[in-house]
């Protein structure tokens, strides 16, 4: 089995030209704490891609970088390969700092990728990717979504790593060099966030895609057990100081009885949101919440970040916020939700930004 499974899609220019949404509060300055670049068979998503979204009438002013296995040395000591990515993301960011691209600072900062299973050996991994970076680089991420259902896609080959001894030897290194720890887990594997961060409760770390309900495969037909079971889950992080929350990538469950429908509107995306938005915001850790502005959806394989605005509704008026970055030195880019759920939702819903994914994947 790959540990890294390919969850880019296919781009589909025409059926993502089916529907355009206004832009709401184009003045609004927003921080994209979490895309790709990737050059994958059917989507490549490099700078230039990245820079028309970014130049396509919101006022983005930086973004963070998330590792996602991009240009690695294809030669090399295996443990440093994932070093070729840092150097080509820190090399986009250098395009961008110049100036002659505009005045958005794309990959300001970046999450990077490094092998913590390696223990106490990953101390040089760590040093090189820090100085490659010219300072940019924040955070590891190394994803354990794993399930025991065949059908649902897994990036490692087994369950309980972020217990493993080796694991933890490596993440103990973190602190080092003041990095926070980026987690991607399926909703059934929460608890080994808690664990991890009740054992390093000095390491931030941010939990991605809100914690990935998983609403195919073994649990089609389940959506009301596996909202429970994800509000439990979440729960029990929200009482871990050192725990903060990325919303984005929530998949939407849609009928495949219209295979040839339209985009998502952010109507839908706020309905399909709201339940999970509001269970949420009923916690006291709120101000942790990292609002991502980012959904994935796909039609039948094929889609492509774009950027869309929830325009039917008027904004709320702005109420006082408590937030905190995401991990030391990122830009700020996180939200507190008002306390007035419907309110929470329409916020959500102005801040979507929609990128290739998961929402009509049979299994996620």
């Amino acid at each position: 089995m790959e540990a890294r499974y390919n969850f880019s899609g296919v781009v589909d220019e025409a059926w993502l030209a089916r529907h355009r949404e206004q832009i709401i509060e184009p003045d609004l300055p927003i921080v994209d704490p979490h895309h790709h670049l990737w050059m994958r068979t059917g989507n490549v998503y490099l700078f230039p891609e990245l820079l028309a979204d970014l130049t396509s009438g919101h006022n983005i002013r930086a973004t963070v970088f998330e590792e996602c296995g991009s240009m690695c040395r294809a030669e090399g000591p295996e443990e440093f390969r994932s070093l070729g990515e840092t150097e080509f993301v820190t090399g986009v960011a250098a395009m961008s700092a110049s100036g002659g691209f505009g005045a958005v600072r794309a990959c300001a900062a970046m999450v990077g990728n490094v092998n913590l299973m390696l223990g106490a050996r990953v101390e040089p991994i760590l040093a090189a990717h820090v100085a490659a970076s010219g300072g940019r680089f924040h955070a590891i991420r190394y994803s354990t979504a794993w399930d025991a259902d065949e059908r649902i896609p897994k990036t490692v080959p087994r369950p309980g790593i972020l217990g493993d001894p080796q694991f933890r030897e490596g993440f103990r290194c973190l602190p080092r060099f003041s990095l926070a720890f980026d987690a991607w887990v399926y909703h059934p594997q929460l608890s080994d966030v808690e664990a991890l961060a009740s054992a390093f409760p000095d390491v931030p770390i941010v939990l991605n895609h809100f914690g990935s309900p998983i609403l195919g495969g073994p649990n089609a037909g389940r959506a009301s057990e596996v909202f429970e079971e994800w509000r439990t889950g979440m729960a029990s992080l929200a009482h871990r100081d050192n725990v903060h929350v990325k919303l984005g990538a929530l998949p939407v469950r849609r009928a495949r009885a219209e295979p040839q429908a339209a985009p998502l509107t952010s109507e839908e995306i706020a309905t399909a949101w709201r339940p999970y938005v509001e269970a949420w915001s009923n916690n006291s850790v709120l101000a942790d919440v990292c609002l991502r502005a980012i959904f994935r959806y796909r039609n039948d394989g094929a889609a492509r970040r774009c950027y869309g605005m929830h325009a039917s509704e008027s904004p709320p008026e702005p109420r006082p916020t408590r937030s905190k970055n995401c991990s030391p030195g990122l830009p700020p880019a996180s939200i507190d939700f008002p306390r007035d759920s419907s309110d929470a939702c329409r916020q959500a819903s102005r801040l979507v930004r929609q990128e290739a994914g998961w929402a009509d994947s049979e299994n996620v």
